[in-house]
């Protein structure tokens, strides 16, 4: 609601107000375009999809081991014991709950390790963008996420993504 205000604010009063001393220029970058179409969101993606791939071989043994056993209960239901078999259920049910809060654990740090990258990313985003914004003079930059429409004249994105892929590969000062 609030951005529907803002955005209201913007194209019914501003347009209105007289700036004498500056032009009033509007700059547009899609942040999520830049994180994923820029050199240090590529590999963060690499990265977490590399994560989830090694939590996911882990989750596939555990399955395996689990229908393993799961096969030799039932050819062995009619000559075990009711006990043994018993145990053997529970053992099966305990593998199994593991198997749950391994999976749990595995989903939990894999979103905390994109979150962690993501706003790594997206802070160093927001900083490029505040120095473009000063050195070009902008009045107001917004996030195309919160726009119905956009002229592309407007939309700096591609300038972001090459400024931020050159920040990110000059060597750094020692």
């Amino acid at each position: 609601m609030r951005k529907i205000i803002l955005l209201m604010f913007l194209v019914l009063i501003l347009p209105t107000v007289s700036f004498a001393v500056e032009p009033f220029k509007i700059g547009c970058i899609d942040l999520q375009k830049v994180l994923y179409e820029s050199e240090a969101g590529k590999k963060a993606k690499s990265d977490i999809d590399a994560l989830i791939k090694s939590k996911q071989s882990v989750l596939d043994e555990k399955r395996k081991v689990i229908e393993k056993m799961r096969g030799e209960v039932e050819k062995q239901a009619s000559i075990l014991s009711p006990e043994a078999k018993k145990s053997k259920q529970d053992e099966l049910e305990k593998m199994e709950r593991e198997y749950l809060r391994v999976a749990q654990d595995s989903d939990t740090e894999v979103r905390k390790k994109d979150n962690e990258l993501r706003d790594i990313i997206l802070k160093e985003i927001l900083e490029l963008v505040n120095k473009v914004g000063n050195e070009e003079g902008y009045t107001l930059i917004i996030e195309r996420g919160t726009v119905l429409y956009l002229d592309k004249v407007i939309d700096f994105t591609d300038e972001v993504i090459k400024k931020y892929n050159e920040l990110k590969t000059k060597p750094k000062k020692q």
